[in-house]
């Protein structure tokens, strides 16, 4: 997963905004007590980052692949 597929995913689930407040507020255990974006910054996986936030939020399984987006014609 690139990094630009992990900001899509936060911010069709979360909103634009409140998904740049949780990426940087949350503290997530499973990362080491880091945040979303110090585990970015850290060279950590998008798609663990993308995972930890996902079991934090009680994200449905069916969401986390996020939306469908229909092919360009």
């Amino acid at each position: 997963m690139r990094l630009s597929d992990f900001w899509r995913l936060m911010d069709d689930e979360f909103g634009p905004a409140y998904s740049r407040v949780l990426a940087a507020d949350l503290v997530l255990g499973s990362l080491g007590g880091r945040t979303a974006t110090e585990a970015l910054s850290r060279g950590m996986e998008p798609k663990s980052v993308w995972l930890a936030v996902c079991d934090v939020q009680d994200v449905p399984a069916e969401r986390r692949l996020g939306r469908d987006i229909p092919p360009r014609k």
